[in-house]
């Protein structure tokens, strides 16, 4: 199942390259893919995941133009991320599987597109964002609807707890874009941090939060010692909160023994 996930992640993270183009560029989705210098649409051999940026040289056909090395990366990073969901929350025997992983699949697809948007075009793809909210929203109610019975406490229902850590980060970043004038975080960092609640719920958000600082802490600082950037200079914070988003998911997962050091989700 690990192979037949990653291959599946392959071709959606092809497909997610053209949603964050088509969106920048305000053109359709269901198109043909084409170049963005000379429009011509790409033969069905030259858009195999991976393969044809090699067999390309990362070179449109047509008229050269380099592709950029984002595309094979997200179709990449897909891949993993589809084959570790299968991997880690997939059971064939057990139908009880089917829906997380869907769900899972899904939101990694729409997490992927915010990294990806904001760190080409610093902004955040609210369309996007808010289809992901409804997405969270609608998969808690759906499983709290079986739970809300056996509920032990009000924490232990997944729609409270998305909601309350929600709140909780989306204050927390308004608070910063306010009274930094956006100049530490923006306020599309705020709605972004109402899907990161939501979806790792509570007290995880902590975990997530602690994890998206740290990261973009190590990158910044990284940044300035090789003089990509400045101190004052703006670095989109979206993807950093998309890897602790991952992070808190995955890696109590992949690492059963991580649960005694961080929340397990």
């Amino acid at each position: 199942m690990f192979i037949i996930f990653l291959m599946l992640g392959l071709i959606i993270g092809s497909f997610l390259n053209a949603v964050v183009y088509r969106l920048n560029a305000v053109e359709s989705l269901w198109e043909r893919s084409h170049c963005p210098k000379c429009k011509r649409q790409i033969r069905w051999h030259d858009n195999i995941p991976l393969l044809s940026f090699l067999l390309l040289s990362a070179k449109c056909r047509d008229c050269g133009e380099k592709i950029s090395c984002s595309y094979p990366a997200v179709e990449f990073s897909t891949g993993i991320l589809f084959a570790l969901v299968g991997k880690y929350f997939f059971v064939l025997e057990n139908t009880a599987t089917y829906l997380p992983t869907f769900f899972f699949l899904v939101m990694f697809s729409l997490l992927l597109i915010i990294f990806v948007y904001d760190l080409k075009y610093m902004e955040i793809p609210m369309l996007i964002l808010w289809i992901a909210v409804g997405a969270v929203l609608v998969y808690y109610l759906a499983i709290d609807w079986k739970a809300f019975s056996g509920a032990t406490s009000i924490f232990s229902l997944k729609l409270f707890s998305g909601i309350l850590a929600g709140a909780v980060a989306f204050a927390f970043f308004f608070a910063l874009a306010h009274f930094s004038k956006e100049t530490w975080m923006g306020y599309g960092d705020a709605y972004a941090g109402l899907l990161v609640g939501l979806l790792v719920g509570w007290p995880e958000i902590f975990i997530s939060l602690m994890l998206s600082f740290t990261i973009g802490a190590l990158f910044g600082i990284g940044l300035v010692l090789f003089r990509k950037k400045t101190m004052k200079s703006q670095v989109p914070f979206a993807p950093f909160l998309v890897l602790g988003i991952f992070l808190t998911i995955l890696l109590p997962r992949i690492f059963p023994q991580l649960k005694f050091f961080l929340f397990y989700i």
